[in-house]
């Protein structure tokens, strides 16, 4: 995962957490540094307290009992109502294959849309942090929601280059970049 961090509307470092966490620890001022996650936009807090060099605790997983052979599968509770449950039942393989094939067939169906929602969010997310005091922020808003790209470019065009980049990269640029491996100054 990659972030950016902002002093006030200019872009000072941008990396990997490690990377960053090693900027931030050098800062005069951290405390006057926000910190974004690219892609999702929203604002985090490393704990700075924590050594660099620290080693990480590994913890041992219980020994698997027999059974099948772990698939990452992830109980968790769905309610629905009798008709329902009734005719996934009736599919082939019950009712939990029938739900993963449904959930398969709506990522492909709805995919781009949901990647247009997320990036849209996103960006907001970093906007209303950084810019939301700025001229047609509301505007802009309304615009990024609108997927009017040429109205958002025009509203956000007098906002500070740093802001202005960053928050297209998060509403219009795909996040599937090559990762850095380097703090950016």
């Amino acid at each position: 995962m990659d972030y950016t961090v902002f002093e006030k509307f200019n872009k000072v470092a941008s990396g990997h957490r490690e990377d960053v966490t090693g900027f931030l620890r050098q800062a005069p001022e951290p405390n006057d540094l926000l910190v974004f996650e690219n892609g999702t936009g929203r604002q985090v807090d490393f704990d700075l307290r924590v050594a660099a060099e620290e080693p990480s605790i590994e913890v041992a997983e219980a020994p698997r009992g027999p059974g099948r052979p772990r698939l990452g599968v992830v109980a968790r509770e769905v309610t629905l109502l009798p008709r329902h449950w009734d005719w996934l039942n009736s599919q082939p393989g019950g009712a939990s294959i029938a739900l993963r094939k449904l959930v398969e067939e709506a990522r492909k169906t709805s995919g781009d849309r949901d990647r247009i929602r997320a990036a849209q969010e996103a960006a907001y997310r970093f906007m209303s942090a950084v810019a939301g005091n700025l001229p047609g922020f509301e505007e802009a808003s309304r615009a990024l929601f609108a997927y009017d790209r040429r109205q958002f470019a025009h509203l956000i065009a007098a906002w500070p280059e740093d802001v202005r980049d960053y928050v297209v990269t998060l509403a219009f640029s795909d996040h599937e970049r090559e990762p850095r491996s380097r703090v950016e100054r």
